[in-house]
């Protein structure tokens, strides 16, 4: 009896850890990252479906959300150096946030890599239905191979071992 039960805590922890990994997504690892199109703050045009042959990082933030403000300085520090010269592309998306905002976001905050605007979430919501920061890592062929949200080192330097590992593939 007692084996039953702890099976039964076990499958009972493990699915609830799984359903708490993947709430509020709308997206599935493996599935091709549905595709858009956004104009950065430096007026650049990012088209998800002409990245392919890259790899690439989609970030979702908020200039009011904490984690989101603790990650997006170590994506800087980071991510970013090391893999912007690399076949990869990343671009960081102001979830309700307007262009104007934005630039005076930046402005303070001096990040290199690229911001762009999604104030209606018309963007964020082809890939979740809450929770920031949110990340998603899209293969060469433009399938989703990450995705995860909230921040914490671990989770970025999961990040940069599955990016290395899908730049070399």
């Amino acid at each position: 009896m007692k084996r039953f039960l702890l099976l039964v805590l076990a499958l009972v922890f493990t699915t609830s850890l799984w359903a708490d990994e993947n709430e509020g997504n709308l997206t599935k690892k493996g599935q091709v990252a549905p595709d858009f199109t956004v104009t950065s703050l430096d007026g650049e045009q990012f088209k998800l479906s002409d990245m392919k042959g890259k790899v690439v990082l989609v970030n979702f933030f908020a200039t009011w959300c904490g984690p989101c403000m603790n990650e997006l300085p170590e994506l800087e520090n980071q991510l970013w150096p090391r893999f912007k010269n690399e076949n990869f592309k990343m671009i960081s998306i102001g979830r309700e946030h307007t262009k104007a905002e934005l630039k005076k976001f930046q402005s303070a905050k001096k990040f290199t890599f690229p911001i762009a605007a999604d104030p209606q979430r018309q963007i964020y919501a082809k890939y979740a239905e809450k929770y920031i920061p949110r990340n998603y890592i899209i293969n060469k062929e433009g399938q989703i191979i990450f995705q995860g949200k909230g921040f914490s080192q671990k989770e970025l330097d999961e990040m940069m071992m599955i990016i290395e590992k899908a730049i070399k593939e």
